[in-house]
């Protein structure tokens, strides 16, 4: 008979293990897939925002027999701006280029009907994403504008801030959305940890009666909330690093994934798990420790 009810125990004990490592396991799944949704989020306004070009362009007249010395200026300038704080990328276009493109756009395919030459060279321009705002952009223009050779300055700041905007109206609303997950987080867990002390009440106060210390009865319990918190931080982010695995592969990203950032994710969703599984512990274990003996039947 006393063999039976320790086998139910023992039972009851690895199940009560199992569901609180399957949801410490999906909430830290949930949670890491909002860090990397906000991680690549922020990657992506960054990769939109430096698609928003600005041209510069240098003097349109232009005399054939001072091509060399023109072209020896232009990339005198083209290296200038290339250096300029604003400047993420920059991309010389010469007159020839110009001309090509424009008969592309124009679905020319002789130079019959208009000279070569007659657009401008320029640079074409993409600033660095911090300058791609409304703050900003006019002092970028600014200092592109004065730099030696460039005559003129051409931009869409109307759609730079449009874009801004939108872009940071989304990040907010991830993070805000991420700190609601970290909530529910901290939730769940909680409840999970303390229906699992709660089963153990009675051992609890047993061991408070004959004169065990409160340390010592916390000990293994914090020690059994830190496995747990592993294991359940293990099992969600290799489901979760699984899916992104096969998201990244099928679809792609347009930008490669910086593997700082990853590792300090991991990092951060395993000291998370077992922060919030000790601590849930600490409380629960420590309520029924100040709990009065005919208080746990109602508990």
């Amino acid at each position: 008979m006393a063999k039976t009810v320790e086998d139910f125990n023992k039972r009851r004990l690895r199940s009560s293990n199992i569901t609180v490592v399957i949801s410490i396991a999906l909430v830290l799944f949930l949670l890491g897939l909002m860090g990397l949704i906000l991680i690549n989020a922020q990657k992506y306004s960054d990769y939109i925002k430096e698609q928003l070009v600005v041209n510069a362009y240098f003097d349109e007249n232009y005399d054939a027999k001072d091509s060399a010395k023109i072209v020896k200026m232009e990339t005198e300038t083209f290296h200038k701006i290339q250096k300029l704080a604003p400047v993420k990328r920059a991309t010389y276009i010469t007159r020839e280029m110009a001309a090509a493109e424009a008969k592309k756009s124009m679905g020319i395919q002789s130079s019959a009907l208009f000279e070569d030459n007659i657009f401008p060279s320029s640079v074409e321009i993409a600033l660095k994403p911090e300058y791609v705002d409304p703050a900003k952009i006019d002092e970028a223009i600014k200092e592109i504008k004065a730099t030696p050779g460039i005559v003129d300055v051409k931009n869409n700041s109307t759609l730079m801030v449009e874009v801004y905007n939108n872009l940071s109206n989304i990040l907010k609303w991830i993070l805000g959305f991420s700190v609601l997950f970290l909530i529910l987080a901290v939730v769940l867990i909680n409840n999970s940890i303390r229906l699992k002390i709660f089963a153990k009440r009675f051992i609890i106060k047993t061991m408070q009666l004959v004169g065990a210390k409160r340390r010592f009865i916390l000990k293994p319990f914090v020690k059994e909330a830190i496995i747990l918190g592993l294991i359940g931080a293990v099992l969600g982010l290799s489901v979760l690093f699984g899916a992104w695995y096969y998201f990244i592969t099928q679809i792609g990203t347009p930008f490669a994934q910086d593997s700082n950032e990853l590792i300090t994710l991991v990092v951060g969703i395993f000291l998370l798990g077992i922060f919030i599984t000790v601590v849930s512990t600490i409380f629960a274990t420590w309520r029924f420790l100040r709990t009065n003996v005919d208080d746990l039947y109602y508990s």
